[in-house]
């Protein structure tokens, strides 16, 4: 995910690139905030969609977000 650099973490409630949510393939990363950032309104980021909550929720439970054997305790 090349894209994290035009990301400003002061404007989301993630801390840095280490601390967002990612896919498995590492592909796209999930963003949340409560006013949308300044890089997606001025078009330095363009997302690829955007979810309320309970999506973003159904979408990180999609295989292609987690992983479906959870590793052995």
């Amino acid at each position: 995910m090349s894209d994290t650099n035009a990301v400003l973490f002061s404007q989301v409630n993630q801390s840095s690139a280490q601390t967002m949510r990612r896919n498995l393939a590492n592909t796209q990363g999930l963003l949340s905030y409560q006013v949308e950032p300044s890089f997606i309104t001025n078009g330095s980021l363009t997302p690829v969609e955007t979810l309320n909550h309970e999506e973003a929720l159904a979408l990180m439970a999609t295989p292609e977000w987690s992983d479906p054997t959870p590793p052995v305790e």
